[in-house]
């Protein structure tokens, strides 16, 4: 018998254990997979967080609210925006006092969308974890997920995508960083996680999959996980699971357009849904997802079979096109926004107008940039198109070549011309910020010309980093079921059942939402 039951071993699971344990609960966290971390460990590790102590520059709880809110379409609940909002600063003061986690405050990085009431051009809401040393964790050190798209010794203000002008550490510097496998970025932040739970007496097991809620008298006493086995939680059971998008029934059944490629781990198959509505629950914002573009690799480049691509698309002398060979969104608009514009329908075709799409890019670009956070060796990567024109290019991909030209050359015109009137690339402080990590703050740095020859393609599509829905919840995450009434005894947090509607404030902002409510719900969870 336990107290507090935790299943999953993301960042929302381990603070939500964390701090069940830290309150008095005893405590037991199931984590699915051989290994802890979830998709945490895959990310950037950054969390998003208004109004927290590490910001130099002024912000308020209500300037959080009122920016969140404005992202609404009318679909968030005010209450869990405000409960989110004034907790986040409560959440990361505990973990650095009583977890010893270490936060810093990320220089620079705007909001999603800085223009928005509330939204900081500047940025500063964003918080990055200081580097782990996982020799620390002795048996737990080969337990924790390692990302297959980030290097696991820098921190993400050390790249382009977190930095105004990143300075990578040298290779001194990353020796002895090796010498007690220090690591950074989401693998990082789960490191300082997972030893809080250890410290704090957590228990955790792995390769314990939960399959079913045990219910008593209207409460929730416990789970059966898949040998059989019967687990008991006086108090309560968080589900902290991950969302479904690796689960095709559950994304055609809810999601509001199609997810070509998730990019999370594949553990995320909607276990946590699943066993919610066995209880009863309501759901809440099932249609939404934490959209990213995605491109197809071949096998052996990253150890997965494909990428997300974040920086290539916003960087000067490259565009967007569809498969008429037109552009339809402004390319640096922030990755989970552009999902609506790869959703877009076209009501003749009865198909999506925007899918496949295809960055198209002149030669000086790849020798600057390379292509998804590769140098250019000299070689043509085998994930990207050739041509010596721009109509051979079309000609290869199926698209009309006079269209490719014209779309091109009137990209070059509003390039020369300092401005994109089409979809206004470049106008926000967001758009300006990514491009070219030399030229950040300029329109220079995402606006350029396509002009030297050879020609390149990437075949993008859309993917997901997560789901966003789930079991609904009230402002400490406690699952409510079809009359609104709190099912006792269970909670819900992270991507199992995020209350953000499709808002995305920032760099972060799946973690931080997922993280806050995670700390409610342990201290809640640790005193019903």
């Amino acid at each position: 018998m336990y107290d507090v039951v935790v299943l999953g071993s993301g960042a929302a699971g381990l603070t939500a254990a964390f701090t069940a344990a830290r309150e008095g609960a005893r405590v037991a966290l199931f984590e699915k997979h051989e290994r802890l971390g979830g998709t945490t460990a895959w990310s950037g590790g950054h969390v998003w967080i208004p109004a927290h102590h590490h910001m130099t520059e002024p912000d308020s709880v209500e300037d959080g609210v009122t920016y969140l809110m404005s992202l609404s379409r009318g679909l968030l609940d005010e209450r869990l925006i405000r409960a989110f909002v004034e907790a986040g600063p409560q959440m990361i003061a505990y973990l650095e006092r009583h977890g010893g986690v270490e936060f810093f405050g990320v220089p620079g990085l705007p909001d999603y969308h800085p223009e928005h009431p509330g939204g900081k051009p500047g940025g500063g809401r964003t918080l990055g974890a200081g580097l782990f040393p996982f020799v620390d964790l002795g048996e737990w050190r080969e337990r924790v997920e390692v990302s297959p798209y980030y290097a696991v010794d820098l921190r993400m203000d050390e790249t382009p995508l977190g930095s105004a002008v990143p300075k990578p550490p040298t290779e001194e510097e990353r020796a002895r960083r090796a010498e007690r496998d220090e690591r950074g970025m989401g693998g990082g932040l789960v490191g300082w996680l997972l030893a809080a739970c250890l410290r704090a007496g957590v228990e955790i097991e792995l390769g314990a999959r939960a399959v079913e809620l045990v219910a008593e008298d209207g409460r929730v006493r416990g789970v059966r996980l898949a040998s059989g086995r019967e687990v008991r939680a006086h108090r309560a059971v968080i589900l902290a699971t991950g969302g479904f998008e690796w689960n095709e029934e559950l994304r055609r059944t809810f999601l509001r357009g199609p997810v070509s490629m998730p990019t999370s781990i594949p553990t995320n198959t909607g276990d946590g849904l699943r066993m919610a509505l066995g209880v009863g629950a309501a759901l809440q914002n099932m249609r939404e997802a934490w959209w990213i573009p995605v491109t197809a690799l071949p096998p052996g480049v990253n150890g997965m079979d494909r990428e997300m691509v974040n920086g290539d698309r916003t960087r000067p002398r490259s565009i967007l096109v569809n498969r008429r060979a037109r552009r339809f969104t402004n390319e640096a608009a922030n990755y989970n926004a552009i999902g609506g514009a790869f959703h877009q329908e076209d009501v003749n075709a009865f198909g999506y107008a925007n899918l496949p799409a295809y960055l198209i890019f002149d030669h000086t670009y790849l020798e600057r940039y390379g292509s998804i956070a590769r140098p250019y060796s000299g070689a043509t990567p085998p994930w990207l198109t050739e041509a010596p024109t721009l109509a051979g290019l079309a000609e290869g991909l199926g698209l009309p070549g006079d269209a490719l030209e014209r779309t091109v050359a009137r990209w070059n015109a509003n390039v020369a011309a300092g401005v994109d009137p089409d979809f206004g690339r470049g106008a926000s402080a967001h758009d300006r910020w990514w491009g070219d990590p030399y030229r950040k703050g300029s329109i220079d740095g995402t606006l350029g010309p396509i002009t030297d020859p050879p020609f390149y393609a990437m075949e993008l599509s859309i993917g997901t980093i997560g789901t966003k829905g789930g079991p609904k919840t009230d402002a400490d995450a406690r699952v409510v079921d079809h009359d609104g009434a709190v099912i006792p005894g269970l909670f819900a947090v992270g991507n199992v059942s995020s209350p953000m509607g499709a808002a995305y404030g920032g760099p972060g902002g799946t973690l931080g939402p997922a993280m806050t409510f995670a700390w409610r719900a342990g201290c809640r969870g640790a005193h019903d």
